[in-house]
């Protein structure tokens, strides 16, 4: 199961890991199989794990005080998941985390990040990359969901996830894109209409 992170590793960082940083990395990381609905991590509790997704999809989102649910992020092989606000802060997560597919995942702690960290400064460099990647993506989706139409941020979704709409169900989809399925239903038949 570590293979895959390593590949994601190696095509990520500058320079390849040796046998010793890879000891290091398998250590540091420990694998978990996730069934289709269950939770890797429910609402009100701490986030202790961060995971890499070897096979599966994941989502991440908060239920309403009318049972509705909002998805705040998605993922399926090779993403991260987990509340980061709740893991580095320790503070009860606002989210829930679950297996949409059948997943298998590589789970790390905050204090085995730290320490890998310090011994691998190609981690370190992965995790700057990391940050960097997801500042740019939240500052684009708080853009595109305060200035995009429905029709424009479906567009931009196709082009930048295709792979999610094979994965997700409409009503997913549609809720990630804060719009209703009724409104992704018809913005798919006017494009197909074009």
């Amino acid at each position: 199961m570590h293979e895959a992170l390593f590949k994601y590793l190696d095509k990520h960082i500058a320079s390849p890991l040796s046998e010793k940083d890879r000891e290091l990395v398998k250590n540091a990381f420990s694998p978990m199989k996730i069934r289709r609905r269950q939770y890797f991590l429910n609402q009100g509790e701490v986030c202790k794990y961060y995971a890499f997704i070897v096979t599966g999809a994941m989502r991440q989102y908060m239920v309403d005080e009318k049972g509705g649910e909002h998805i705040v992020h998605l993922g399926i092989e090779n993403w991260w998941v987990g509340d980061r606000e709740s893991w580095v802060m320790l503070s009860p997560s606002a989210y829930c985390i679950d297996a949409w597919e059948d997943s298998e995942v590589l789970l790390i702690t905050r204090s085995d990040t730290v320490k890998l960290m310090q011994e691998l400064p190609a981690f370190s460099e992965l995790l700057h990359f990391l940050d960097e990647r997801n500042n740019i993506a939240a500052q684009k989706r708080i853009t595109s969901s305060i200035s995009l139409t429905a029709e424009k941020r479906y567009a931009d979704f196709i082009i930048s996830h295709p792979d999610f709409l094979q994965r997700f169900p409409q009503r997913i989809i549609a809720s990630y894109l804060g719009i209703t399925k009724e409104t992704l239903s018809r913005i798919r038949k006017q494009s197909l209409k074009k």
